[in-house]
């Protein structure tokens, strides 16, 4: 007779994880649409989406049914298995970013003193997934638009990761639920009051590693009409864009964590006051890519380089010697 097995908690926990985290990256898809063509609308005066529901809400499922009901054609020439691998590479891994991000007391899929080398070290195969796209299409767009991630990718990374170590520094911890419970309720008792460089080198590295305006050179409509999707339909366009969406939402969210004092708020702490603040930084990314001119190639790299990596190697050393004498 077969033995049943009571499942353990912690593989319980981990399967209702993924599928609230399936669920709530299917909704901020939704929303995050809606969000992108209302600013836009009242950012540069345009009509805005008025003709599917009251105001336009129900445009977002309309394009997410348009973009399931496509059919999904590879061109001629392509590698079929990277061109196909690409888009679930780079939609796969924003789970595992999503586990150690604590959206409330005790809120959070695992439960781990490395949550920040974890997100990290995934978040990184997002440029792998990129650079196979646009070398599995047999585009010359989608080649130049994969050659411009890598580089950008490569290079923002560093200043990135050195904002990040001087918090984790002065903390003295990768555990992002031990850095958040290190603030106070109040905004004088955040992080970003004792590192406000950090912060500006984390939030500007984080637009240009989601590939944001004014950093979506690998995209770049105007000069390679989509970069490393162009030859994608479907949900291949589909899951690529959801991706962008998901790492919006996790850069956001750790901006909330390291600097803004995470669901800690001055008055009924909570979940809430997590979203308030990731939703305001969104905001703050969306109204950038409708208010900001795409900068050119060099002059992205030449504001990494020249800049960000000295002012962060700067900051990091100040904060080093704080910590030291202090």
């Amino acid at each position: 007779m077969m033995q049943f097995t009571a499942i353990p908690e912690p593989a319980l926990r981990l399967v209702l994880c993924i599928v609230a985290l399936a669920v709530f990256i299917g909704l901020n898809g939704l929303l995050l649409v809606y969000m992108e063509r209302k600013v836009a609308g009242h950012i540069q005066r345009r009509p805005g989406p008025f003709e599917v529901g009251p105001h336009g809400i129900l445009t977002p499922v309309a394009d997410a049914l348009k973009l399931v009901g496509k059919q999904l054609v590879a061109p001629q020439g392509a590698d079929p298995w990277l061109f196909w691998t690409a888009p679930i590479l780079s939609f796969m891994p924003i789970f595992v970013l999503f586990l150690p991000i604590e959206f409330g007391p005790g809120l959070f899929g695992v439960q781990t003193n490395l949550g920040l080398l974890l997100i990290l070290a995934f978040a990184g195969f997002n440029v792998l997934a990129l650079c196979l796209a646009g070398w599995g299409s047999n585009n010359k767009w989608g080649l130049l638009g994969a050659a411009r991630a890598v580089a950008q990718s490569v290079a923002y990374e560093i200043p990135l990761l050195l904002s990040l170590l001087a918090v984790a520094f002065m903390t003295g911890t990768l555990d992002l639920s031990e850095t958040v419970a290190q603030q106070g309720a109040w905004p004088w008792q955040w992080n970003l009051v004792t590192q406000p460089l950090a912060f500006v080198i984390f939030f500007t590295c984080a637009v240009a590693e989601t590939n944001r305006a004014p950093f979506d050179m690998p995209e770049a409509e105007s000069e390679l009409t989509a970069g490393f999707h162009t030859e994608y339909s479907g949900m291949g366009f589909g899951l690529f864009f959801l991706a962008e969406y998901a790492e919006m939402i996790v850069v956001c969210s750790l901006a909330t964590i390291l600097f803004l004092g995470g669901w800690k708020g001055p008055f009924l702490s909570g979940a809430w006051w997590f979203l308030v603040k990731m939703y305001a930084l969104l905001t703050v990314m969306m109204w950038f890519r409708w208010t900001y001119p795409r900068v050119r190639f060099d002059q992205v790299l030449n504001i990494c380089w020249k800049w960000f990596i000295p002012l962060a190697l700067v900051n990091l050393l100040a904060t080093a010697v704080l910590v030291k004498v202090f």
